[in-house]
């Protein structure tokens, strides 16, 4: 049985997609790009402020299933340009700080909303 994971501080989902869905233990979200929640507008146009805002975004569907970042077992990372790679894991290591979990990272030729980062988590209690 799967329970259907939504937040009131994730921005609302662009298409017919839910922020998450718990199956047993583990969680599936959504990926979350750089929306501002209450604007539905992209956070700034570096992929600095990108990643910040979307690890808040991740961080408020985590909440709302009783998780934190500590029960991440694998993100997967989509950039526009891999050249931001080394900026993108200088924020992503802050969330991350000890005992990283697994990670994919790919380059993509478009994110929606001219966003630069997607990004998406496995999470297991």
């Amino acid at each position: 049985m799967s329970t259907i994971i939504t937040s009131p501080n994730a921005p609302a989902a662009l298409g017919p997609y839910s922020h998450a869905v718990l199956s047993g233990d583990t969680l599936y979200t959504s990926g979350q790009i750089a929306l501002i929640p209450e604007t539905g507008t992209l956070a700034g146009d570096t992929i600095e402020v990108q990643a910040e805002q979307i690890f808040r975004n991740l961080e408020a569907v985590l909440s709302a299933a009783g998780m934190t970042f500590a029960n991440v077992v694998k993100p997967t990372v989509f950039l526009t340009d891999l050249d931001d790679f080394a900026a993108m894991n200088a924020i992503y290591a802050t969330k991350f700080p000890q005992n990283p979990p697994a990670r994919s990272c790919v380059q993509v030729a478009k994110l929606p909303a001219g966003a630069k980062m997607e990004m998406e988590l496995i999470a297991s209690k």
